[in-house]
């Protein structure tokens, strides 16, 4: 009994796939794009604020003589320490009273009404350093300080 074995050759019906099947990514990207588009415009928008409650504090705030504020004030004038002060004549009132001053102690602080023009404030800040103040400070305004808020 001669029985010969024939080699069969399994060979797979097409090559081998390189690209991938996005089918199944398509269909989950569609299902978030759908829960997105429902929940979207459920979520609240508006954002909770708790403003705290002001007290009116009566103080009186001494400022010390040799301590320089300039305010700007709502109309666009210039106070040096209570005195009002040209525009023109801002820089040089300014180095007058730092010129004499240790460099430490070339400290000028300016305070704006809140409705005081922008442009009046740099011009302010501006001046105090072309008049050779060292350090620059910002203060609330005083007259302001224990006023309630509006109501939105």
């Amino acid at each position: 009994m001669n029985r010969t074995r024939k080699a069969v050759l399994v060979r797979p019906q097409g090559g081998t796939k390189s690209e991938i099947n996005v089918t199944p990514l398509v269909d989950v990207v569609l299902v978030l794009l759908i829960i997105f588009m429902v929940v979207t415009p459920l979520l609240e928008k508006d954002l909770a604020v708790r403003i705290p409650t002001l007290e009116k504090v009566e103080t009186t705030v001494d400022v010390p003589p040799e301590q320089i504020v300039v305010r700007v004030e709502t109309s666009g004038v210039l106070e040096i320490n209570g005195q009002e002060t040209a525009p023109s004549e801002y820089v040089a009132a300014l180095a007058k009273r730092l010129t004499p001053r240790a460099s430490v102690d070339r400290v000028v602080f300016v305070t704006p009404e809140d409705e005081a023009p922008y442009r009046k404030l740099v011009e302010a800040l501006d001046g105090a350093r072309q008049a050779g103040a060292e350090t620059l400070g910002m203060t609330a305004d005083a007259k302001d300080a224990g006023a309630t808020p509006a109501a939105p």
